[in-house]
This record gives C-alpha cells, structure tokens and sequence, in this order.
C-alpha cells in the first residue's frame, strides 16, 4: 500500500470512529482523556492556592484576586480554541480538509497575537488594574508580583489552550491530555521548590505557573505534527473577514462564559472584600477553586461529546448529536450529586485543607454547602451549552454560557450582597445555577425538537 493510500485509509478509520462507533463507548473513549487532562489543570490551578496558603491569607487573597485576570486571558484562548475547533471539526465531518486547516493556522496565530497584546498592555497597566480587581493595602504587593509574571505567559496560556482544543475537535484527546499533563507536573514540581523551599513566595507560584503553560504550549504543538493531525502553517493563516466570523460565532459563547465568570469573579471578590475583608476573599477564592475542581470532570466529559456532536452534526447525522447530549446530561448529573454530597458533608475539612484559618473556614464552608446544593444541575447547564456552540447555533449559546455567571449571577450578587451581606455573597451562585435552569430549559427542549424533525426527515436513520 502506497503512502497516499496509508493516509487516506486513516483519515476514514477516523470518520469511521466518529460517525459509526456506539455514542456511549466512543463518548468514553475520547472523555476519558480529556476528564484526565481537566482534572489535571484543575489540580495545578489549585496548586497555587494550596502552597501559597501555607504563607499567609493576605497571600492566599492575592492569588485569588488575581485568579480574575487569568480567567480572561482563559476566555480569549476559549474564543479561538473553540471558535476554530468547532468549525475545523464541522469541515472535516463535510470533507472539507482544506478549509479545517486554514482555521487551524488562522485559529492559533490570532490568540498568539491576543495574547502579545495582553502581555504588553497588561504589564504597563499593572497597578491600575490591581487596584480594579480588588487589591487592598495588605495585597497589594503580592497582586502585583504575581500578576505581572502570569501576565507574561498570556501568549503561551492562550496558545495551549487553542492547540489543545484543536486536537480535541479533531478527535485526538491522548495528545490533548499529553500536552496538558507536561504543564501540570512542572507546575505542582515547582510550586513547593520555588515558593516554600527558595522563599519566592507569590512570585515562585506565578513562574511555577507559567513554566507548566510554556511546557504544555511546546508539547501541544510537537503533538499537530503527529499522524492525522492538521499541521499548522504559515501559509494556510486566513485573518480575513470570514474566518473571523466564523471564529466569533463558534467562539464568543467561550468568550461570553469565561469572561462573565471573570467578572463575576471580580465583582464577587470586590464585594467580599469590602464585607469581610481578606478573610472573606480567601475564602470565596477556596470555593471558587473547589468547585472549578469539581465540575473539571464534567467539563472533560463533555468536551468528549464536543467532537462527536460537531462532526456527526456537519455529517447530518443528528441522532448521534441527540444521542450523545442524554447520554451525557445523564451520567454527569449522576457524578455531580456523588460529588454534592462529599462537598457538603466536608466542607469545613476542604476549606481548611487550603488554608487554616477559622474566619476564612467560616465562611467558605457556607459557600461551598450551598454551592454544592445546586451543584447536580450543572450537568444540564454545560451540556446544553456545549451542544448549541459545537453546532454553530452561536446567539443560544453566548445566551446559555452567560446565564450561570453573568446575566443571572451579577445582578443576584448585587441585590443580595446588598440585603443580606455577605451571606448574600455565599448563595449568590445557588440562585444564579436555579434562575439559570428555569432560562436554559426552554432552549433545550426546542433544539431537541428540531433534531428530532431533522431526524424524521432523514428517514430516521440519521
């Protein structure tokens, strides 16, 4: 058999995986290492919090304070990982290579060039955009020293996460967790040597962190090079006027979803400070880190289902889509309420494993039992979220990714910090998961009506 004729046998093997394979097996098979790999991000992200809390919980604030800026750096890199991944995926299930590769190219050069932007301007707004997310007189230092050194990895943190994102699309979620698994051990393997062991403090948890985001960008990107993988090149970069369409309709729900839980994360710790000082920050930041940790599993389930619903989709194959979304929506809501009921049975034990203090206990303790009451619907949520992006239905998916932490969670904050004080803060994100619910059911129920009309029109066999 010629090389040519090796190629193509592959490329429809992969077709064939997609298209044919059982949805509860296949979804499995390409979740498993993706739930590895957000599973592991999660347990790096935490690192940073873990090691600097053996410091002080001015510290401990300063981090989580900062937390906020890396979760808009994480939405751009989700805008055109996602945004060039959905279509790249939808190309290949129609068997339009050529244009899934310019995505690709197009895809990763415009978050290089975001995040340069980022980078530069970041840095020179440093003090002024401290003191916008939060930073008090006692943490304001350590803001500052760690956010400018997270700041100087936004290019690698935006290019990892496109790269990553792109190999999932294409169904190779072993290379996607590769990569990701590299950053992860030099992230926790520096985290003690560079804060506890050289005294670098919030600095040595910044380059601890950046270092494992440089090792996953190298890694992710030797990983396009392999098999059937798209290879990114120069030449195949399209910054015009229809890839960037197609960027913002697949990636603005990403954008909308991660920068509402930056904002939100931002207004919360602005208000938490000001009700409770250091102590109330620390330990929102706790809970906020415990529940990202959570729902990684989740999110790594479903971006499991992400491939097979925007191939099957592009391929016409909408039973499969519609498949894959129950079949997802059940088994996480399952997962969820094991894990709901964990957080709320240990939630002082988790808190405090963090940081130690009896204030900072007190009050991430409350979050986190409330947090962990809502928590089953989240299956629901981010199912349904995924599924509307990885279809191309952009408006009802930037609607469904910015209920839970922006339209819905802003004004609840603001309206219950403001009547119950900082209890209000505590189940702020409860209500925001509920009045989410109630907005994103109608949504669901109308997409699985079309599927089903699409379905019949196909002669029920697609």
């Amino acid at each position: 058999m010629s090389d040519a004729s090796r190629k193509e046998s592959k490329k429809i093997s992969k077709r064939e995986l997609l298209t044919e394979t059982p949805i509860p097996g296949l979804i499995l098979r390409l979740s498993v290492p993706t739930i590895i790999s957000m599973m592991v991000t999660a347990f790096y992200n935490s690192a940073d919090t873990y090691f600097v809390g053996k410091i002080s919980t001015e510290a401990t604030a300063a981090v989580g304070l900062v937390f906020s800026v890396m979760a808009i750096i994480q939405a751009f890199g989700f805008f055109c990982g996602h945004g060039s991944g959905n279509y790249l995926s939808r190309m290949l299930g129609a068997g339009n290579k050529k244009e899934a590769d310019k995505m690709a190219s197009t895809g990763f050069a415009f978050s290089l060039l975001l995040g340069l932007v980022v980078a530069v301007i970041g840095n020179i707004l440093v003090y002024p955009i401290s003191d916008w997310i939060g930073a008090t007189s006692t943490t304001l230092e350590n803001t500052v020293s760690y956010l400018r050194i997270i700041l100087m990895g936004a290019p690698f943190m935006m290019g990892q996460f496109v790269l990553n994102n792109q190999l999932r699309f294409q169904g190779s979620a072993v290379y996607a967790m590769i990569g990701l698994m590299f950053g992860a051990v030099v992230n926790v393997a520096l985290d003690p040597l560079l804060i506890l062991t050289l005294g670098m403090g919030v600095k040595g948890a910044a380059v601890a962190t950046v270092a494992g985001q440089i090792m996953s960008f190298v890694m992710l990107l030797i990983g396009t090079s392999k098999g059937e993988n798209i290879h990114l090149h120069i030449r195949n970069i399209r910054l015009n006027l229809h890839f960037l369409r197609e960027l913002v309709n697949g990636g603005m729900p990403s954008l909308l979803r991660q920068g509402m839980a930056a904002m939100a994360t931002l207004l919360m710790n602005n208000l938490a400070g000001n009700l409770g000082g250091d102590a109330a920050i620390a330990g929102m930041s706790i809970v906020t880190r415990v529940t990202l940790m959570m729902s990684a599993a989740l999110i790594g389930f479903g971006q499991g289902y992400q491939p097979v619903c925007s191939f099957n989709y592009g391929a016409g194959i909408y039973s499969r889509v519609k498949e894959g979304y129950f079949f997802c929506i059940k088994w996480g809501t399952i997962f969820l309420l094991f894990l709901a009921v964990l957080a709320f049975a240990f939630s002082a034990e988790i808190v405090g494993w963090f940081r130690n203090d009896e204030a900072v206990i007190e009050i991430g303790k409350v979050a986190l039992r409330w947090q962990a009451m809502a928590l089953p619907l989240s299956a629901f949520l981010v199912m349904t979220n995924m599924m509307l992006q990885s279809i191309g239905r952009g408006v009802r998916a930037s609607i469904a990714a910015s209920c839970r932490n922006g339209i819905c969670f802003i004004p609840l904050i603001l309206i219950l910090s403001g009547t119950l004080g900082i209890f209000g803060i505590e189940i702020t994100q409860f209500c925001s998961d509920i009045v989410s619910f109630i907005i994103i059911l109608p949504m669901a129920v109308s997409e699985i009506r079309r599927f089903n009309i699409l379905i019949k029109n196909a002669g029920g066999g697609k």
